[in-house]
């Protein structure tokens, strides 16, 4: 079924759309176009927890651009795909530069938008990179932090088949055979730990791009990174809440975006100080690159302030639950 052009309007496409969209607000300091583009009682998913109104998002936009005023960010790609004849999930994936600090990092945000408006948005920002690279130590930066919890479809159990429909609602059936091997990699390499087969997915000259700005390459490289998450948390598991799927030659192909929980008890390997059981949920988003049927480059970022949050306030439970969390 075709999308109909009230979906993106005044846009060529849902892709133009984004990032121009995106541009006005970030860039242009349209920051009272919001009010335009959300509806008043959308929803926000972020590191943090869930925001529900648009006010909250207006605020936290403002302070967050005040903060580092001279960073500018750019579309390093747009997953787009149909949510019935009028709507689209996005998943926009953001390489930000700042020339004054010269810091590099990465957000993406998926956004399901209804005739032009957004209903219900998942983001994750790549804070530990800023932190690491402005000389932040990232426990200090994560003890200002709050981590308010979920709410609505994040916290409701995951659909029967993501295939079919996710968390932003049904899905067309496109590129079945490369969905599901997307999906036996996540549980065989991620769930189940077999982390021998990744060369069974993966390209041997693979790239990952991960938080805190790093770069790892190979299926050596792959399997380490991957290990530095999970050691932590050696019970916890990803849990698949959403799926979207874009071919564009701009891009080098087809890349399908994952929406991803994690969660997990912090009872492994002391990474973030002394063990103490903290029940964590990490919000995260992948996007894999698959060409000839096999993945050649993933992006996956979650944010790991906020999950050195999680932890800290499991230890300190001061209840604070009232700063802006967008």
């Amino acid at each position: 079924m075709p999308l109909d052009p009230i979906a993106y309007k005044p846009y060529a496409d849902p892709d133009d759309f984004i990032r121009e969209v995106t541009d006005l607000i970030w860039v242009d300091r349209a920051i009272g176009y919001i009010r335009e583009n959300y509806e008043p009682d959308s929803i926000v998913h972020g590191a943090y927890g869930t925001s529900t109104t648009r006010e909250e998002v207006i605020e936290g936009c403002l302070m967050r651009i005040a903060e580092l005023p001279d960073r500018i960010g750019q579309a390093d790609d747009v997953v787009w795909e149909a949510r019935g004849d009028d709507a689209f999930l996005s998943s926009h994936l953001i390489l930000t530069a700042d020339p004054t600090t010269d810091f590099l990092s990465r957000t993406i945000a998926n956004c399901l938008y209804r005739r032009g408006r957004m209903v219900e948005e998942w983001v994750v920002r790549d804070s530990l990179a800023i932190a690491l690279q402005l000389g932040l130590d990232p426990d200090a930066v994560a003890r200002e932090k709050v981590f308010r919890g979920y709410v609505g479809s994040f916290v409701e159990p995951v659909q029967a088949d993501v295939i079919a429909a996710g968390d932003s609602g049904p899905r067309p059936d496109d590129f079945r055979p490369e969905v599901e091997m997307v999906l036996e990699f996540i549980e065989r390499v991620w769930n189940d730990r077999d982390l021998e087969k990744v060369p069974d997915f993966m390209v041997r000259d693979l790239t990952l791009h991960t938080v805190g700005y790093r770069t790892f390459i190979r299926p050596e490289g792959y399997r380490r990174s991957l290990l530095s998450l999970l050691r932590s948390f050696p019970s916890g598991r990803f849990e698949v809440r959403d799926i979207a799927t874009n071919f564009a030659e701009r891009y080098a192909g087809l890349r399908i975006a994952v929406l991803w929980k994690f969660a997990g008890l912090y009872n492994g390997f002391p990474a973030y100080g002394p063990t103490n059981n903290a029940a964590v949920e990490v919000l995260g988003v992948s996007q894999f690159l698959v060409q000839s049927g096999r993945i050649v480059r993933e992006v996956r970022l979650f944010d790991e302030i906020a999950l050195r949050t999680q932890i800290i306030r499991h230890a300190s439970d001061d209840g604070i639950v009232t700063a802006n969390i967008y």
